[in-house]
């Protein structure tokens, strides 16, 4: 017999898959063009011609057992040692090669982080709504609990009333995801601040480490005037899980790591430990030519400014509209309210219009839904007719 848990899981399937391959035959009866997909965070620009660079130089100038065999289990200490002197060239923090682990893209990060918390069924992990909805598999995959604080729905900001009181010993980790899918708000140095303050003073109430799961693949997707503080730099006991894939378009290379901080408790030990966990889940090594070439052009991104129009073109519209939303300030999702209080009800009515948006009861936070515009400006602009007709739709019902 399979095991009864994933079977379980199959009836369970993600809300924005489902989503999207309707979309997907959606379009094939009326036409891609017809149908306004807002479902998945797909990257929807070029990739950066410096990393389209970088994998033919490294073809063409190294040799096949370097690009095509397997790579040490931590990472390729080239690859690590950029990633580290990366980190400390723009956030200060004094990161070198023994810190970084090279992993399977963000999740493959985070399934790494987590798993060097957990030891019990009982250990928790705290997150914040509204949350990626995958969070739930990947902490119980690890063999925790994912217990989430409600949101704030004025501000995105954390719910720090909620978050005292959902602290307890049996807390492991926190994980933070800062530019946040899929509200869209970047987390405030105050917010961090405070953050960072709350937990100093349960490690010393508890007598023991609690981390921060930091979960950073849009910390490069933010907007003109706002600022993205770096998560570690408030908290020496953070993990930090990064992803080129939206960064650079590369979502399919699977590309990523883990940054333990210098002066965290067992900073010389993590990752170790998480090459051994690569071994008990067969994660055992990203791509060796991916490592190589995300090391040339680490701080390189694609064109990222068509989000932030795209942003500016929704958030103006849907306010005028009526909808209440709190402004993004990076990634390219946003999170309105809906306009009844049955997310999912408003969601199945929205494809009335072939708009597909995503329910945010998925995300922890009933009553909002989610959309990602990584989509073509062109077609946001078409978009908005839908949007108003459903906003009408709501009106003449009263």
């Amino acid at each position: 017999m399979l095991n009864r848990r994933f079977a379980e899981m199959t009836n369970h399937e993600s809300v924005i898959r489902k989503i999207f391959m309707y979309g997907k035959g959606r379009a094939a009866e009326v036409g891609y063009d017809n149908v306004f997909d807002y479902s998945l965070g797909n990257p929807s620009v070029p990739v950066p011609a410096s990393f389209n660079k970088a994998i033919e130089d490294i073809l063409a100038t190294r040799d096949d057992l370097t690009v095509h065999g397997y790579s040490p289990i931590l990472g390729i200490d080239e690859a690590r040692e950029a990633v580290a002197a990366s980190l400390e060239r723009r956030f200060g923090v004094h990161y070198r090669k023994e810190h970084v682990f090279m992993a399977v893209s963000a999740a493959g990060a985070v399934a790494h982080a987590l798993r060097a918390v957990l030891e019990r069924p009982e250990d928790e992990i705290l997150t914040f709504a509204p949350y990626f909805s995958e969070y739930k598999p990947y902490v119980e995959g690890a063999g925790g609990r994912l217990v989430v604080v409600p949101a704030d729905i004025e501000s995105f900001q954390i719910n720090f009333e909620a978050f005292e009181r959902l602290l307890s010993p049996q807390v492991k980790g926190i994980l933070v995801n800062t530019p946040n899918n899929p509200s869209g708000v970047v987390y405030s140095a105050g917010t961090l601040r405070r953050l960072a303050q709350i937990l100093n003073q349960k490690q010393l109430e508890y007598g023991r480490s609690i981390y921060i799961i930091s979960d950073e693949p849009y910390r490069e997707l933010v907007f003109s005037g706002v600022e993205s503080p770096f998560v570690a730099s408030f908290y020496a006991n953070t993990f930090t899980c990064y992803s080129f894939s939206k960064s650079m378009s590369i979502p399919g290379e699977r590309i990523g790591y883990v940054a333990v901080h210098p002066d965290s408790e067992d900073a010389a030990l993590a990752v170790d430990v998480f090459g051994q966990i690569s071994r008990e889940i067969g994660h055992n090594c990203p791509p060796s030519l991916m490592q190589l070439a995300v090391a040339q052009c680490l701080e390189e991104t694609s064109d990222l400014s068509v989000y932030e129009e795209n942003k500016k073109i929704l958030y103006q519209e849907l306010t005028n509209l009526g909808f209440c939303c709190v402004e993004p300030g990076g990634t390219f999702y946003m999170f309105p309210r809906s306009l009844e209080p049955d997310d999912a009800a408003f969601c199945e009515r929205a494809k009335k219009y072939d708009l597909l948006l995503v329910p945010g009861s998925g995300f922890g936070c009933p009553g909002h839904f989610r959309i990602a515009y990584c989509v073509p400006t062109e077609k946001v602009k078409r978009s908005l007719e839908a949007f108003r007709r459903l906003a009408r739709d709501y009106r003449e019902q009263g």
